[in-house]
């Protein structure tokens, strides 16, 4: 069995509040229908977070389908699995499936039911059944159903009377994962061990880390293949750089899987970025001083970048005018520049301007750093790291009390 390998798309992300970024997905699906043509999957498989939000614009709904519909028209011997993850809405996810088997793509929305209640013949929602092989497919689970994803590999195991490939695919958390550039608390998704998933599948795609990973294998980012045995684990990682903090290579995984128990291949193949994170100065470990040294900069940056996302590096201290974001934005605008601006500016502490426990000496929090949070938790952890008295792990045990508290009303 081979599949293409992908997770996170995260479409309809708007970034810095006011970005759209459905041409850098209209980029990557360029992208994955070359490789789809290239090397002939049997399966393309989603590994969950299809969509940024819940509850995304009808436009973004629409924009998804056109993709998904036009990979069917090139390829309709491609099988296509996705799961919904824990951005995107299981209901409503799961409310588009019927529609989507009549154009033969397989969508898993809402969870197993639980095993002490679950009726005959569960298992076949959950299971995908090909002539290659067979997929396994677990959309986000809330809490720790690891019972239910070894049920179904034993499901699957009593059929397999020919020893085909076996692949799950899962959204979730997994403890030793490397998080780089990704907070493991989004979502609130506590880390499970991968043992504890059982170990009769040949391939486990995961999503909702965003770096490519292969779990308890070093990290390799060539585009060689690189040969495991059965079972094995991966994140495939998101088709984007999500935020500034992914400065790492970005790819799909290319799988072969020959038969059951036996050896798995992996390739990266590398997506090409339509637009690049990059933080100002970058020939320089010393941020800027002064508007003035910023704007200077921004200027001759203009003169030979044509696309980016960019933001800014000052000092602690650097005393800026009110109308400084504005005035940036009026630079790129006359430019005529494809760059996008992050209002959120990074402030360093210097050896000049670092003073002990004085009211100087606390990290500034900028106006739209605190607009961009959506987490009550993510400002007790920006507000507790200039008070050294305060312990965020007490704060934050204290906001899971009282959500605890607020849910338990709610269900009761």
């Amino acid at each position: 069995m081979r599949i293409i390998h992908t997770a996170d798309l995260h479409f309809g992300q708007n970034i810095y509040q006011h970005y759209d970024r459905l041409d850098e997905h209209q980029h990557f699906f360029r992208q994955l229908r070359r490789w789809i043509e290239t090397y002939s999957p049997d399966v393309l498989l989603i590994s969950g977070d299809i969509y940024d939000v819940a509850q995304p614009p009808a436009s973004v709904w629409s924009a998804f389908n056109s993709e998904i519909v036009e990979l069917r028209r090139k390829f309709p011997d491609l099988s296509i699995v996705m799961i919904a993850g824990n951005h995107d809405s299981a209901s409503r996810i799961e409310s588009h499936s019927k529609v989507w088997d009549i154009a033969g793509v397989t969508v898993v929305g809402t969870p197993p039911p639980l095993l002490q209640a679950a009726p005959e013949g569960w298992e076949e929602r959950y299971i995908v059944r090909l002539p290659a092989g067979f997929i396994i497919a677990v959309p986000y689970i809330s809490g720790d159903r690891t019972d239910t994803m070894i049920h179904l590999q034993k499901y699957v195991a009593a059929i397999n009377t020919d020893e085909l490939p076996v692949v799950m695919t899962g959204h979730l958390a997994a403890v030793g994962s490397d998080t780089e550039g990704h907070d493991p608390e989004i979502g609130n998704i506590r880390p499970v061990a991968i043992d504890r998933l059982g170990s009769d599948y040949d391939y486990l795609a995961l999503g909702h880390i965003h770096k490519p990973q292969t779990l308890g294998h070093p990290q390799v980012y060539d585009e060689e293949p690189h040969d495991y045995r059965a079972p094995v684990a991966r994140y495939s990682g998101s088709v984007l750089h999500v935020s500034e903090d992914e400065n790492y290579p970005h790819s799909v995984s290319l799988v072969d899987v020959c038969k059951h128990g036996g050896n798995v291949s992996i390739r990266l193949l590398r997506i090409d970025q339509l637009r690049h994170f990059v933080t100002l100065p970058i020939e320089s470990p010393n941020p800027f001083e002064t508007s003035k040294d910023a704007v200077k900069y921004l200027k001759k940056f203009l003169e030979s970048n044509d696309r980016a996302y960019i933001r800014l590096r000052f000092i602690q201290n650097a005393d800026l005018p009110a109308d400084f974001n504005s005035s940036v934005y009026t630079l790129i605008e006359q430019s005529g520049k494809d760059v996008r601006y992050n209002p959120r500016m990074i402030f360093v502490c210097t050896e000049e301007n670092v003073t002990d426990a004085s009211e100087e000496g606390k990290p500034r929090i900028d106006v739209e750093e605190i607009k961009q949070i959506t987490d009550p938790r993510q400002f007790v952890r920006l507000t507790a790291r200039s008070y050294p008295g305060l312990s965020e792990d007490d704060l934050d045990d204290l906001f899971k009390e009282v959500e605890e508290k607020i849910r338990s009303g709610i269900s009761e």
